[in-house]
């Protein structure tokens, strides 16, 4: 990493990232049931049926983390509050050793000069909600903005960022179409109401905190870049179906106030009604936006199947433990048009960006990180208000449908001692972080 602070914009900020589920240990503290909890219990869903009971036991071992993060020399850490831990039944009283937790977290980082940057849900639903049917419900704005008001009410006067959702197309699309994080759907309809309701819950959450006085409000999307399989026009089409789908739907939703015709296609038949008029409530200002970038993917059209009818090619680049491929430059392109096509001049930050590696020591996760920081630097260099960037992840943990098998962490996790052990990666980025 031959890079020093001084080869990115004043003020530029470098942090790391993680979210509840996946380190607290959820069966802490008076935690009620997520639909992770019910989805990991189905045979077929997760690997070994693993689930965040445990994990990295982060609640009892909080001060050893901030340490970790002290001694990284990060400027910030986004953290995710658990909706379930706050609230155990998703609405009505609130968990006092919940908030509490929060209380210290807030805390513990400032005392140690670290921004805390907070995330409102992280994917765990209270189960009680998702017995209401979860996001595809038309309430579920109202119960968010309940919880929102719960949570900023405790630590909103501390927080330096705030983003109410992450990675929408995960909460929406994987979980309900794709079926492969819970609730586990694979139904259409249920898809198009989640997306839409997950988009008006942002904008209700972002007003609400607005009007509670906090500041430095943003939007956390996950992106992914979609590559022709070939130069067929079929295969031109299907990746700018997966591109829609993916990246534009939400970020039309956020600043044009319209959704793609290309995802109108398939989901307006199953649009909740009167679907049109919340834009509104969906476009609430904004202070930044966060890219969450790890991979591209090659798309092929598929003849003959129902909309949206593409399939993944064959990676053509290194890949990850993931199977995602090495691609960098997307990132450096994302940025650039994000700025160019949605958000002008306002603020963007890279809210995760990381590998999962098993290889000790890491050396490929050193050089995975340095290429994607140079693209950032490529994008500020084309112009792009890029403002910081943020590591996924501090510590191995709790990787959804894949258990504790795959590794992202910067710190080793013995998922049997739950002792921490930093990684070459983590010396590295604490050396380039302090120069």
């Amino acid at each position: 990493m031959d890079f020093t602070r001084a080869d990115f914009p004043d003020g530029f900020r470098f942090g790391v990232a993680t979210s509840a589920y996946q380190i607290e240990g959820h069966q802490f503290g008076g935690a009620g049931q997520t639909h992770w909890d019910s989805f990991a219990a189905t045979p077929g869903n997760v690997v070994r049926f693993e689930n965040g009971a445990v994990a990295c036991d982060h609640y009892h071992r909080m001060d050893e983390d901030l340490d970790l993060i002290q001694g990284l020399g990060a400027d910030v850490y986004r953290f995710s509050t658990s909706w379930a831990r706050v609230m155990p039944e998703g609405t009505g009283a609130a968990n006092a050793e919940g908030l509490d937790f929060y209380d210290r977290l807030v805390d513990g980082l400032l005392a140690r000069g670290i921004s805390p940057a907070l995330t409102l849900y992280h994917w765990e639903l209270p189960q009680a909600l998702a017995d209401k049917g979860g996001w595809r419900n038309a309430d579920m704005p109202d119960w968010f903005a309940d919880y929102t008001e719960t949570i900023i009410g405790r630590i909103g006067d501390r927080i330096w960022s705030a983003a109410p959702i992450n990675e929408p197309w995960c909460v929406g699309w994987l979980s309900h179409f794709d079926g492969h994080h819970a609730p586990g759907l694979r139904d259409i309809r249920a898809t198009a109401r989640a997306m839409h309701h997950v988009l008006v819950s942002h904008g209700r959450a972002t007003q609400v905190m607005k009007a509670m006085g906090v500041g430095n409000l943003g939007a956390v999307c996950n992106m992914e870049w979609a590559t022709p399989a070939s130069d067929a026009p079929e295969d031109i089409a299907a990746a700018r179906r997966y591109d829609a789908i993916y990246n534009r739907f939400f970020m039309g939703g956020l600043f044009k106030g319209a959704y793609p015709d290309d995802v109108l296609e398939g989901l307006e038949p199953h649009l909740p009604h009167g679907w049109q008029d919340d834009f509104p409530v969906i476009q609430s200002p904004l202070d930044w936006v966060g890219v969450n970038y790890y991979t591209r993917k090659r798309i092929a059209a598929v003849e003959g199947a129902p909309w949206p009818a593409y399939a993944e090619a064959p990676t053509e680049g290194p890949t990850t433990d993931m199977g995602w491929e090495i691609y960098p430059d997307a990132l450096c392109d994302f940025l650039t048009r994000t700025a160019r096509e949605y958000t002008g001049d306002l603020p963007l930050f890279v809210t995760e960006n990381g590998m999962a590696s098993g290889a000790a020591p890491d050396e490929d996760r050193i050089q995975y990180l340095a290429e994607h920081l140079m693209a950032v630097r490529a994008a500020v260099a084309d112009g792009a208000p890029v403002a910081g960037y943020f590591v996924w992840s501090l510590m191995d943990n709790y990787e959804w449908a894949l258990g504790y098998e795959k590794r992202f962490g910067l710190v080793h996790v013995d998922f049997e001692t739950l002792a921490r052990t930093p990684k070459a990666s983590y010396h590295a980025l604490a050396d380039w972080w302090r120069r």
